[in-house]
């Protein structure tokens, strides 16, 4: 079994969501941002603890090797990757950048208005542009502090 699938469904398993995951260039040091969509307050201590010790019995059952494990909330900035997330976080600012360009532009910041059929609407300041979802090398919300 690969990384992610057991990353995925150890931590679905225990009633998360697998937000992200990043290695360190030669793979020793693994950090997870994990989510609770359901829940109001958050990822907290208690969380990141439970999945990081299943995690770490999980990867000596599966004879993983790696020196270090970070279990995360994904922060106010989260990353956007799936189309669901992207449905889910409708009407917040992200921030967009594509691999190949758009009308000559590969990075956008906009007011996000859902996926459907494999696009990606965003509210521009002039305008409402529609990215295709393959295309999307990364997406961040942007955090509002009113």
């Amino acid at each position: 079994m690969d990384l992610n699938a057991l990353l995925e469904t150890t931590v679905v398993g225990l009633g998360y969501e697998l937000v992200d995951v990043e290695m360190s260039p030669r793979g020793r040091t693994i950090r997870v941002f994990i989510d609770a969509p359901g829940r109001a307050t958050g990822i907290d201590v208690e969380d990141c603890a439970k999945v990081s010790n299943q995690l770490t019995r999980v990867f000596e059952v599966e004879n993983f090797d790696f020196d270090r494990l970070e279990i995360s909330s994904p922060g106010l900035d989260r990353v956007v990757k799936k189309a669901e997330d992207f449905e889910r976080f409708a009407g917040q600012e992200i921030q967009i950048k594509l691999r190949i360009p758009h009308g000559g532009r590969r990075n956008f910041q906009g007011e996000l208005l859902g996926c459907k059929d494999g696009k990606v609407g965003l509210r521009l300041a002039k305008d409402d542009v529609e990215l295709e979802f393959n295309n999307i090398e990364k997406a961040r919300l942007v955090p509002r502090f009113d």
